[in-house]
């Protein structure tokens, strides 16, 4: 079930809505979260019911390992407890994968029956590993199991995030005074939710439109993009992605808010960022903490030395490319990035000592052209299937697959003729009306991402410290309000989302 479907937003949410209040008003807050597990079971069982059982076995393991583990303070159980739930991940998610890479090293014929992946297995199993490394690390547990459940199964964010730490929210389940429907949350919670469903009903499948004929096109060796073409999918990929989980990602916090439980912020405008360091404190930032505190610091972190924290940190990228998806190519995108982060806290050491100075406007400019460059060239791997496909668009965004223009666009621009005749531009039949409707797409979205306030900015006032950014407030000036202004530009935004639903696209996330 789709968040952007008639089914959950007609018949789903507004019951469940409506049963939660009855049991929370009713009867007790205990009975309104059993109300949200078994909505919330499901919800994930919409889709496959027999993963239900992984779903369920899943939790209920260790649930009953982490009591043991606190029980007896075992290492050994916690190992065993890490093991077995990246072991469901490998078989489910890897294990072909691994299979056909090993056969084609070893010039063998094995085969290896074909997985259908458990719709959000990465996601429930890293916030499992959190709560049983932690129950060890610091001797937190939980004893109520429907808690306990909620805290794994919670719909908003079951799919595709953001991975929520135990220590946030299951204070939020044990606090009567915090679950609920309120007038205020639920203002709050429908106006966040209807600048998610439009950043992806709208802006992303909007975006979606020009980038997937391109990558599908190159994929299958029948198109090789000039320079125009290629920058203008790669672009128009960047802004699909980014709005597309930015969305998933404010619908999930709204829809929260409607049962009075605050999730942690995901985004926090990461194509403003002025270093790669930068981008990933502020995109998937959930996805950045779990990597930091429970991969990165256990491979040693920055104690032991410089060199080693450059190794650590390559090798956190490069195993949190892997999450994404099974593939060379992810591999590769988490390599880039690992090596982005070298490069830039090692220039970060070292920039000091340069006498020169830019002037700061110019350098502000400059930081963030490379690191969205930087950006854009990661992208293509992780949209790209297959390995010679990225590497045909990287080609054409380099320009060694020629630059080109439409004959009737290059008709317009005899007034830089020079400048054509140096780059060499030539006249290509056709295709002037997608190659300009795709960048400006891309353009407008890009202005968007880089200019318009956030969630955080918008309702800052109004969300729970575990759904701030960051410490401060926001210099924005633009805040959410009660007023009917706001009403009617969120029902246009809701509106607008609505009258897509005749094309529903899954969430790109979904396949991670």
């Amino acid at each position: 079930m789709l968040f952007n479907s008639v089914e959950f937003l007609f018949v789903f949410l507004p019951l469940v809505l409506w049963l939660f209040h009855l049991a929370q008003t009713r009867l007790s807050v205990d009975a309104a979260i059993k109300v949200l597990v078994v909505a919330s079971l499901f919800f994930y069982g919409w889709w496959q019911p027999v993963y239900l059982l992984l779903l369920i076995s899943s939790i209920l393991l260790n649930f009953y390992l982490a009591k043991l583990i606190h029980r007896y303070r075992s290492k050994a159980l916690m190992i065993l407890a890490v093991v077995l739930n990246l072991s469901s991940i490998v078989y489910y998610k890897y294990a072909n994968f691994l299979v056909g890479n090993f056969s084609l090293l070893l010039q063998q014929n094995w085969q290896f029956e074909q997985l259908l992946l458990p719709l959000a297995i990465s996601f429930f199993t890293f916030q499992q590993i959190a709560y049983v490394v932690d129950v060890y690390r610091k001797g937190e547990i939980e004893h109520n199991i429907m808690n306990y459940m909620l805290f794994v199964t919670f719909f908003p964010q079951l799919i595709a995030g953001p991975i929520v730490h135990h220590g946030s929210m299951m204070p939020q389940f044990a606090d009567p005074n915090r679950l609920g429907v309120k007038a205020t949350n639920v203002a709050v919670g429908i106006s966040i939710f209807a600048i998610g469903f439009f950043k992806k009903t709208v802006l992303a499948d909007g975006a979606a439109v020009y980038a997937n004929p391109l990558f599908q096109a190159v994929d299958a060796g029948q198109l090789t993009p000039g320079f125009f073409e290629a920058w203008g999918g790669a672009l128009a990929y960047t802004g699909q992605l980014y709005f597309d989980f930015s969305g998933y990602s404010d619908m999930a916090l709204g829809l929260g808010l409607l049962f009075g439980i605050s999730l942690p912020l995901n985004f926090n405008s990461p194509y403003k960022a002025l270093s790669i360091t930068d981008f990933w404190r502020r995109w998937h930032m959930t996805l950045s903490q779990f990597l930091r505190d429970y991969l990165y610091i256990a491979l040693g972190g920055n104690r032991r030395g410089k060199f080693r924290r450059y190794i650590n940190l390559f090798l956190t990228m490069l195993l949190g490319g892997l999450w994404h998806g099974a593939g060379w190519n992810f591999l590769i995108w988490g390599a880039l990035h690992g090596g982005y982060l070298v490069v830039n806290h090692a220039f970060s050491a070292v920039k000091t000592q340069f006498a020169w100075r830019l002037p700061k406007g110019i350098s502000i400019l400059l930081s963030w052209l490379l690191t969205f460059v930087a950006v854009v060239v990661g992208w293509v791997f992780f949209r790209a299937t297959t390995l010679d496909g990225a590497l045909t668009i990287l080609a054409g965004m380099a320009g060694f697959n020629g630059i080109s223009l439409p004959a009737g666009i290059l008709a317009q621009l005899q007034f830089a003729t020079p400048l054509l005749q140096l780059f060499d531009v030539q006249a290509s039949q056709g295709g002037g009306a997608v190659l300009v409707s795709t960048w400006a797409w891309s353009l407008a979205l890009l202005l968007l991402a880089v200019s318009a306030p956030n969630v955080h900015d918008l309702f800052y006032r109004y969300l729970a410290s575990e759904s701030r950014a960051g410490k401060g407030a926001p210099t924005s000036r633009w805040q959410w309000q009660a007023s009917k202004g706001w009403a009617l530009l969120l029902a246009f935004l809701l509106v607008m989302g609505v009258s897509t639903l005749g094309q529903v696209s899954e969430f790109l996330y979904f396949n991670f």
